[in-house]
């Protein structure tokens, strides 16, 4: 199976992404909503959590985790992969979102000024601009932390005059700086992206962040065999959550764009 873990809801737009790509394979959705949200979180405390959450995942059988939050690839990810990983889980592996966003974006941009959008934990990390400067030397990235964003999703104000508002003001730093490519740090902004790309203006390349991680994770199978040769693949689905199923549910098919069940889980 493949796990696609997140702290919340915002990993599902990513998770309908990937499905589309790779239909014929086995998942379980993880969503970590009685901690949620990370982006206020301590580095200490995230990595705590996605430590668990991965391992959880290891143990229902998964070969490969994806951590389809980019708070917790970005304080979290690389510790995992070079040391947990290794003591434990020698033969799995956890991908992130960060990593496939920085390729895209590196590729679309046209003048090499790069903004990122993201939460307050996010953008803290510095791990957009230390993974946009080993991938690609010569460009200038630019930053802007967007908090209110996430609870204005999860209410579903989607289409309201406040939620555009505050993206007009979060883009306006980066607009002054002419940026001409744009990275959605944080799943839960792909259900604005439309927001987005008309604020941003036409000058701007919004990356779509779903679709590249999708296509990427199955670039990355497709390079490694090993690893795909032991995933399940019965085309099976669980979404599991730390909090209210049913809440988790009603919100969850939402994000999915379908209906949904989900389980209650301990971590």
């Amino acid at each position: 199976m493949i796990g696609i873990f997140d702290s919340g809801f915002g990993g599902l737009t990513v998770f309908k992404e990937i499905r589309k790509v790779l239909p014929d394979y086995s998942y379980i959705y993880l969503g970590d909503n009685l901690r949620a949200p990370y982006g206020g979180r301590s580095q200490a405390s995230i990595y705590k959590f996605t430590q668990r959450a991965v391992d959880f995942l290891f143990k229902q059988g998964c070969q490969l985790v994806i951590i389809a939050c980019n708070t917790a690839s970005a304080e979290a990810l690389r510790k995992l992969q070079q040391n947990w990983l290794k003591e434990h889980y020698p033969d799995r592996r956890i991908l992130g979102v960060i990593r496939p966003l920085v390729e895209a974006a590196a590729l679309l941009s046209r003048f090499g000024r790069i903004g990122v959008v993201g939460t307050t934990a996010t953008v803290s990390s510095g791990a957009y601009i230390k993974e946009l400067q080993r991938h690609k030397s010569g460009v200038e990235i630019f930053q802007n932390a967007c908090p209110l964003l996430v609870p204005l999703v999860e209410e579903g104000w989607l289409d309201k005059p406040e939620t555009r508002m505050i993206i007009k003001r979060c883009l306006r730093p980066l607009k002054d700086r002419q940026i001409d490519t744009l990275i959605l740090g944080c799943t839960h902004y792909s259900l604005l992206k439309k927001e987005f790309v008309r604020l941003a203006g036409k000058r701007v390349q919004v990356v779509d962040a779903p679709r590249v991680i999708a296509e990427k994770l199955a670039d990355y199978l497709e390079r490694h065999p090993e690893i795909n040769a032991k995933i399940e693949k019965r085309k099976t689905v669980r979404y599991l959550t730390t909090d209210d199923p049913q809440k988790f549910a009603a919100l969850g098919s939402r994000f999915l764009g379908a209906l949904m069940t989900a389980e209650k889980i301990e971590l």
